[in-house]
């Protein structure tokens, strides 16, 4: 069996190479000037590979849980590595048609399949701790863009932006072959039980975690749980999506932050997201998945309508950190939960389904923030429906937790007495 923290790399070697797409606002003006492209021709890209993630994630979720996390790592590679030198190319052509194809279409089927391959593998090497494990694996998406975007900037000041796609489509072809190389299945996984022998002593029995079992993502996705899980996924990257796309003018417009102190906060703004994968996929263990998602939807319901009220920059910027953490978080606990209530036999597929929320939230969330803007002539507006959607979430994720009872779509995995060969339940 690979050791686990290994493939823990390796997960984060496909994220952090994907995950480059978070950088994409980096290269928006160079392309700008260069190509003699509008902002909003040149930021329809982006919309396109989010899109084309989550398609891709829901349609080909199935395919990569039955080829298994080295070929699908492959696979996302292949479409990932075209789409970056296809973009190169795309610009040496100036055609803007062949830049959405190969960064909006190819490369977001790489990005769909790349998101989905590591993070059921991690899992069940981590079956105590499901949520640190599935944050270990996301918390490089969200920090991707700390590593990318000055990168980004450093190589389209040094080369031209054709080089620039050329040397980093290369470097990410690498860094995902290897990986995705390394990733591997574990069969079972050991654990020990200590107990209290009859004369007092301690005893360890050793045990093996059997995987492969619960729902498939047919039989998941007919529960009254799957749909719930896809709207309050939906509604937390919407708004979080919407915030991150305005949140540098936005502050310049309520608080009066100059575009330095603007930028600053949103270089904050991308160590939170990474850190508050990891750091609530962890807390999740302890607390449970359904508790930490109350947690997420009372604070950005509390914060969001604060937004629309606060004239002090401070608290502002206090305020957008607190709703980025749970945004990422919500990312990041997502897998955990999934694999709570259905298990791990048919993760990938399952998870691929719920991420079909993000392609379609990619789109709403700037859309939807630009029509209140427009229409309230203020940001105050956005503000406070996002505010009223998180209550909302929050009642949704109350029954998730009332009305899902006594574990009754929880397919815990079997565990095995090594010693006896007895069959337990975790």
């Amino acid at each position: 069996m690979r050791n686990r923290w290994l493939i823990a790399l390796a997960a984060i070697g496909i994220h952090i190479s994907i995950g480059s797409v978070y950088a994409w606002s980096v290269l928006t003006r160079p392309i700008m000037a260069a190509m003699g492209w509008s902002l909003k021709e040149t930021t329809w890209t982006f919309s396109l590979a989010i899109l084309f993630l989550g398609l891709s994630a829901g349609l080909l979720g199935s395919f990569a849980e039955k080829i298994g996390p080295k070929k699908s790592g492959l696979l996302s590679t292949l479409f990932f590595g075209i789409g970056m030198l296809g973009t190169a190319y795309a610009l040496e052509q100036s055609s803007l048609t062949l830049l959405y194809i190969f960064y909006g279409v190819i490369g977001g089927v790489g990005l769909g399949v790349g998101y989905i391959t590591p993070v059921s593998t991690l899992v069940k090497y981590f079956p105590h701790n499901r949520g640190f494990a599935t944050g270990l694996a996301i918390m490089g998406f969200g920090f991707a863009a700390l590593i990318a975007g000055p990168l980004m900037q450093y190589l389209t000041a040094a080369y031209s932006l054709v080089q620039t796609f050329q040397i980093l489509g290369v470097a990410y072809i690498i860094i995902m072959t290897l990986s995705s190389l390394y990733l591997k299945p574990p069969t079972t996984a050991t654990t020990t039980t200590v107990a209290d022998s009859k004369d007092g002593a301690k005893t360890e029995t050793p045990k093996k975690f059997i995987f492969n079992r619960g729902m498939n993502a047919h039989e998941a996705m007919k529960t009254w749980q799957f749909s719930a899980l896809w709207w309050i996924f939906f509604i937390n990257i919407t708004c979080g999506i919407g915030l991150l796309a305005v949140a540098s003018p936005m502050a310049q417009e309520i608080v009066g932050m100059n575009a330095t102190e603007a930028a600053s906060m949103v270089g904050i703004i991308g160590l939170l997201n990474g850190l508050g994968r990891i750091g609530w996929s962890t807390i999740s263990d302890y607390i449970g998945r359904p508790f930490t998602y109350m947690l997420f939807f009372l604070i950005e319901i509390l914060a969001f309508f604060a937004l629309g009220h606060t004239s002090n920059s401070f608290f502002f910027q206090f305020l957008v950190f607190a709703i980025i953490t749970c945004y990422g978080g919500g990312f990041a606990c997502m897998p955990a939960y999934l694999s709570d209530l259905f298990g791990t036999k048919a993760l990938s597929a399952i998870h691929g389904r719920v991420l079909t929320a993000w392609g379609f939230a990619g789109i709403a969330g700037p859309m939807l923030v630009s029509f209140l803007r427009e229409s309230t002539n203020s940001y105050s507006g956005p503000l406070f429906v996002f505010s009223a959607l998180f209550v909302l979430n929050l009642a949704v994720a109350v029954a998730l937790k009332v009305f899902t009872k006594d574990h009754h779509f929880e397919a815990e995995e079997k565990v095995v007495d090594i010693k006896n060969g007895d069959a337990l339940n975790a």
